[in-house]
């Protein structure tokens, strides 16, 4: 019978699912998960093949469960259940956790041919039954559980990203009120040192709500709103913001002409939240009465808008990590670390690519390049 053929040949059966294993991924050969699910889920087929042929089919369906139905109340649905759970933890792929309960098939199978024991058609169907409900079992835990810790790291960088927002937007927030009380006290007036306070800090204020519609807009995958815009008056918008910015961190903006016929198919809100968070950090890291520029140049049928700034030059590493979020490599840590990771998935969204260029010593150079329209 099959399962005195498995009860004697179960080591053997294991050492070949072992095997088989460590061919697919060397590093789990000796996995004690592994030692944990295929052991066990071979003496439950071994004890369903017992109790098939010597009891009621009740009893056999209390270790294995019914064919193509719910088992995770059986012996083999439990374990299967628990096996699916620790290979989710131990980060295996679902295709492993099929693999394991599939070599255990071919196993049988090959041994059985090899040493020409026979495998009769019930008890075969008894084992599919088994393998098909393991399977199940196994699988179903597997991905409850994927999703589980998927979500929770979800959640984990949600409250992150919100916290740092509502840490900033407190911060400028409150440094706006104090200005403004200072200014009704009649003590200093708009004009002054503190009305550039109020000002920084009301700039700041509008680009951390602009950064974060931008990225909520992204994230939702909410429907493209791109249109045809005239560049020369897109540029002359963004100049008139940002030349406000750039007098109250003591720095000048310089913008080249724009030829009115040049033309762009894009989503205004995203470029102009991209370009404005590039001037913004152009500004911000630009050495004080130094220059920012944003000029426009026309390679083929491709557009580029370049921001040059007099930083002295990008921090030692991977210029690619500044686009990461919560990336920050200056010593001011003003701001979230969000701008350019935002700025990015902006362009992007905009069929456009964003890259930086190190000017050694000078500063650097961050383009946007779009399609010509």
């Amino acid at each position: 019978m099959l399962h005195d053929f498995l009860s004697l040949h179960r080591s053997a059966l294991i050492e070949r699912c072992i095997a088989k294993t460590a061919r697919r991924s060397p590093s789990s050969a000796h996995n004690k998960d592994l030692e944990f699910g295929i052991p066990l889920f071979l003496d439950q087929v071994i004890k369903t093949l017992e109790v098939e042929q010597s009891a009621s089919a009740q009893q056999s369906m209390a270790v294995s469960g019914v064919a193509g139905g719910p088992s995770q109340f059986s012996e083999l649905g439990a374990a299967a259940t628990r096996h699916g759970r620790e290979l989710s933890l131990k980060g295996f792929t679902v295709e492993q956790v099929v693999h394991d309960y599939g070599d255990l098939c071919q196993a049988i199978t090959d041994l059985a041919s090899e040493l020409d024991k026979p495998i009769e058609t019930w008890e075969f169907r008894t084992l599919n039954r088994c393998l098909d409900n393991g399977i199940a079992d196994a699988v179903t835990e597997f991905s409850h559980r994927r999703q589980m810790i998927s979500d929770d790291r979800e959640s984990q960088a949600l409250n992150q990203r919100l916290g740092f927002v509502a840490h900033e937007l407190r911060n400028h927030i409150n440094t706006a009120m104090l200005a403004v009380a200072y200014i009704k006290a009649g003590t200093v007036g708009l004009t002054g040192a503190t009305g550039g306070v109020l000002d920084r800090s009301l700039l700041s204020l509008k680009s951390i709500v602009d950064h974060s519609l931008a990225d909520v807009r992204m994230t939702a995958g909410l429907p493209s709103r791109s249109r045809r815009i005239n560049l020369a008056d897109f540029i002359a918008t963004i100049q008139s913001t940002a030349a406000l910015e750039a007098q109250s961190r003591g720095c000048e903006l310089i913008v080249s002409e724009v030829d009115p016929r040049f033309f762009v198919q894009v989503e205004e809100e995203l470029l102009s939240s991209a370009l404005g968070n590039l001037l913004q950090n152009a500004f911000k890291f630009t050495r004080h009465g130094t220059r920012v520029s944003l000029s426009v140049n026309v390679i083929g049928d491709r557009i580029r808008l370049d921001v040059q700034d007099q930083c002295g030059g990008l921090p030692p590493g991977n210029p690619e990590e500044l686009f990461l979020p919560f990336q920050q490599s200056s010593a001011d840590k003003s701001g979230v670390g969000l701008g350019l990771s935002i700025c990015r998935r902006s362009v992007e969204a905009n069929n456009g690519e964003l890259s930086v260029r190190d000017l050694p010593g000078s500063g650097c150079v961050f383009s946007i390049d779009l399609p010509l329209r």
